[in-house]
């Protein structure tokens, strides 16, 4: 008990003693960590453009969504997993396991000579990617005391837009003038740098513990959230939500993590401890990072969709058309970190950006076939605005509710929600809108429309340009209404992330400003760490 101790003392030492040495080099870590977030980030929006040149040249049409649900699923099941290992035995081996792990599997499927070895390799890469982002905030959550953290929110949030604008622009050159398998092989050179960077400058304590990793923990989290991905996944396309598939999915879903809970509460070294739930603010940037994934990927998802169908914009540079909402999130999230380090306050941008994103969501559903670009991308601005006052910030306060000790699961919970939210947006603002759109098309264009959606709802450019006139004034009007349903219906669930920001305690930043006395937060933070240690 008293060696726990220690290790818990010393890991909460020494980070903060180590950046304050090495101020340069935790310049050149956070290069790479930067870049590793933007494999992690990047890597399906690549493969996504090349797509239809794989299928071509390897076959198998039909397995073609295993390729991205396969990574998927890997990705989320092996988050909290990652977290748990950096924890257990340091976070600069397990991040540069995750590092390697998913170069592998990006060399594997470059080679692929069959849409089966591509599929196991993406899973492969995807166990890799689980740990490149949460390993990223938790290294920046060593290194970096909470109040000085936000100085650094513009970095990530630059990359995530520079991501979602860029990801498909450089896929489709990548893939038209080196081939496809370059989506993969171009992956290489960054992590190798990102490696050696990792491995030559990062300096932080190992860590060893007694306790055994919980294999039986990781199994029923792994199982439970795996359901649960392939339960948004396939619901309403692959299978009927009432099919017996999806209810059994639910059903073992279901099971597997109540049967998870459970077992938290007698293993010896939980995957996800459950004490740090007992944290308010904890639990509450959970439920807000979920809502955000719910929104934030709904809207990538329908508005290039509306965009290209409904107001004529070209798909060959589908992610510029984002850049109003991803600009404004850009520069939001940059003064909201530099006011957050200034102040040390940041109830307000919780509060604010709740509000935000439940008006532009709002008035993103308010467009039809006559709404202009600028006018769209006024709207854009406002939900991309809410979400530069959440994304970075619900990180920065879920890990300033814990111990050290358990930055790691902070960080993998959190961004395990997120990844959990995005997958309930994009099924349940999906289903949505093709039921929607079926409808409209049925009203308007009779049996054809019928015919032209029963399959998928959404109609690629190719597609729309043979259509008649009138069956595509029928599409584009459907649409329309279609993603009026679904921007609506995130309107009224991000009412949600208001309520709980609402109940967000301003607990004083770590790391900075003047000494003041531990919160109620913290102080139920330490005693149920005492307990468990």
């Amino acid at each position: 008990m008293a060696d726990n101790t220690e290790t818990v003392a010393q890991a909460e030492k020494q980070p903060a003693e180590q950046a304050d040495k090495q101020p340069r080099s935790v310049r050149v870590v956070l290069l790479a960590l930067m870049i590793a977030m933007l494999l992690a980030m990047l890597d399906n929006m690549i493969v996504g453009t090349a797509m239809p040149t794989i299928v071509g040249e390897l076959g198998g049409l039909e397995h073609l969504s295993w390729v991205v649900t396969a990574y998927t699923l890997a990705t989320a099941a092996s988050t909290p997993i990652w977290g748990k290992l950096g924890d257990m035995y340091g976070r600069k081996g397990a991040f540069m396991t995750s590092i390697v792990l998913f170069l592998i599997g990006s060399a594997l499927s470059g080679m692929a000579q069959d849409m089966g070895q591509l599929i196991g390799f993406r899973a492969i890469q995807g166990l890799g990617a689980g740990g490149l982002m949460v390993g990223v905030m938790a290294i920046i959550g060593d290194l970096i005391p909470p109040r000085e953290r936000g100085k650094y929110q513009g970095m990530m949030a630059g990359v995530m837009a520079f991501a979602m604008i860029l990801g498909p622009l450089v896929g489709g050159t990548i893939t038209d003038h080196w081939g496809w398998r370059w989506s993969f092989y171009i992956n290489l050179p960054l992590g190798v740098v990102a490696l050696l960077a990792v491995s030559a400058v990062l300096h932080l304590p190992k860590k060893r513990v007694e306790a055994k990793i919980d294999y039986l923990g990781a199994g029923l989290l792994a199982l439970g959230i795996s359901a649960i991905v392939l339960v948004t996944t396939w619901g309403g396309s692959e299978y009927a939500w009432g099919s017996a598939r999806i209810m059994e999915l639910i059903g073992i879903g279901v099971a597997a993590l109540v049967g998870f809970v459970f077992w938290q509460t007698k293993a010896a070294a939980p995957v996800v401890p459950l004490h740090i739930f007992k944290s308010r603010n904890f639990t509450l940037m959970s439920v807000i990072g979920f809502i955000t994934g719910f929104v934030m990927f709904g809207a990538v998802l329908f508005l290039p969709l509306y965009q290209q169908s409904v107001q004529g914009a070209s798909a060959t540079n589908s992610g510029l058309l984002l850049l109003p909402m991803l600009g404004a999130m850009l520069a939001v999230s940059m003064v909201a970190g530099r006011v957050t380090t200034n102040s040390g306050r940041y109830k307000v941008f919780p509060l604010v950006g709740s509000v935000l994103m439940i008006v532009g969501l709002f008035l993103l559903a308010q467009m039809d076939t006559e709404t202009t670009r600028l006018t769209s991308g006024l709207y854009m601005a406002v939900l991309g605005a809410g979400m530069g006052c959440l994304m970075q910030i619900t990180m920065l306060v879920a890990q300033n509710s814990v111990e050290m000790k358990d930055m790691g699961v902070a960080s993998s919970s959190t961004t395990l929600f997120r990844t959990l939210g995005s997958s309930f947006g994009v099924a349940i603002m999906g289903a949505l809108f093709n039921h929607r759109v079926q409808d409209v098309m049925a009203e308007r264009a009779g049996a054809l429309g019928s015919k032209m959606t029963e399959k998928s709802a959404q109609l690629d450019a190719a597609s729309l340009a043979k259509l008649p006139t009138q069956a595509r004034e029928a599409y584009q009007h459907a649409v329309s209404s279609g993603t009026h349903s679904a921007f609506l219906l995130g309107s009224v669930v991000a009412v949600v992330a208001l309520v709980a920001a609402v109940f967000v305690k301003e607990v004083p930043l770590k790391g900075a400003g003047p000494a003041a006395p531990k919160p109620a937060d913290d102080v139920e933070s330490k005693e149920a760490v005492a307990e468990t240690v």
